[in-house]
């Protein structure tokens, strides 16, 4: 692997079951090979990881996804990720995603059905949390949708807006994020169909529309985003599965995340239990969303995907079987093509330095 042709990336495990912590490997920008540079466990089950803030970018967030909720910074710089200062609580229960906005590091909370607000200090490390949002609600799946679980935290396009996907509530709460305090203020709430508990969402590349895709239901709403009113709404559905799927033929399938190609004209969703990755295209708007299909995610339980920087390569972390695989995406189809696989312990999680 050439230096000019490597790039890096870190993916995270539950160390809970098995897995190292958090793992860098090089990427070889041509091939899309993984080779495996060190390891860390110094954070229980890193499930969810984001790269970005720091001195010189080279400063990897985590967190810590057991009932005591922590988050925690890691230097980068060499092959083996270190721990910059002490892991922060997040004042909640079983984080399981986070995000960068406003110069602070963001967490939902799964188990605890808040977000957690933490300041990023100069040298990359975290501070205590700053605020913590409490969601309310529940919806009618009584296993799953008794009280608020907190899936994902993202930032729009624009940076203005913070974007929290609650499956327990069947709705995503547009906040902001207030730079100077680390203050979180609820602005508006969307619901969307009840039962579909939504867990993940992306936004199209031009920044006009939103896919969130549900975990109960394998469905894939389209929602219109006003960045200037910081308004999320439903617009279409679109199935994420063929219909004898979605009608239980071949067994339950949980849908875990969602992926838009850099040119918004395709998008992939990752299934566990039906072990694929749908293949959806988006017309010239991104209003609208088609199932094309389903193509094998190379191992069992996928529970992350990730387009590499160049938007050539698609990576699938399988929790349960124990591998990361990566496809070369068809600039002309959206179809994802197998071409390789690295073995590592219940991974979580790919993300691109």
């Amino acid at each position: 692997m050439s230096g000019k042709s490597a790039g890096r990336a870190f993916i995270g495990s539950f160390t809970s079951a098995g897995g190292l912590g958090i793992t860098a490997v090089a990427v070889d920008r041509e091939t899309g090979d993984l080779t495996v540079l060190g390891s860390t466990d110094a954070v229980a089950d890193p499930s969810y990881l984001v790269s970005g803030l720091g001195p010189g970018g080279a400063v990897l967030y985590a967190v810590s996804e057991t009932s005591e909720g922590a988050a925690a910074a890691f230097d980068v710089s060499e092959d083996v990720p270190r721990l910059l200062g002490d892991p922060q609580s997040v004042r909640g229960d079983g984080p399981t995603h986070l995000t960068l906005a406003a110069g602070h590091v963001v967490t939902a909370n799964y188990g605890s059905g808040s977000v957690t607000v933490l300041p990023v200090l100069a040298d990359g490390s975290l501070a205590a949390a700053a605020s913590v949002v409490q969601h309310e609600g529940g919806g009618p799946d009584a296993s799953r949708q008794e009280a608020p679980h907190a899936h994902e935290v993202l930032a729009d396009p624009s940076g203005q807006w913070l974007l929290s996907v609650d499956l327990g509530t069947d709705s995503v709460r547009v906040c902001a994020v207030e730079a100077a305090t680390g203050d979180l203020r609820v602005h508006g709430e969307t619901k969307l169909s009840p039962g579909t508990g939504p867990r993940h969402l992306a936004f199209h590349p031009a920044g006009r529309f939103a896919y969130v895709v549900g975990e109960l239901e394998p469905t894939l709403t389209v929602c219109a985003w006003d960045a200037a009113a910081g308004v999320l709404e439903p617009v279409t559905v679109a199935a994420v599965l063929p219909e004898n799927v979605i009608a239980g033929e071949q067994g339950r399938s949980y849908p875990s995340e969602v992926v838009v190609s850099h040119d918004g004209r395709f998008l992939w969703v990752a299934n566990r239990g039906h072990d694929s990755i749908s293949v959806l295209t988006l017309d010239e708007t991104g209003e609208k969303a088609a199932l094309a299909a389903t193509v094998g995610c190379g191992g069992h339980w996928p529970r992350d995907l990730a387009l590499d920087p160049s938007g050539q390569w698609l990576y699938a972390a399988n929790e349960r079987s124990g591998n990361v695989t990566w496809f070369a995406v068809d600039a002309a189809t959206g179809m994802p093509s197998p071409a390789g696989s690295l073995d590592l312990p219940a991974p979580s999680c790919v993300a691109f330095a």
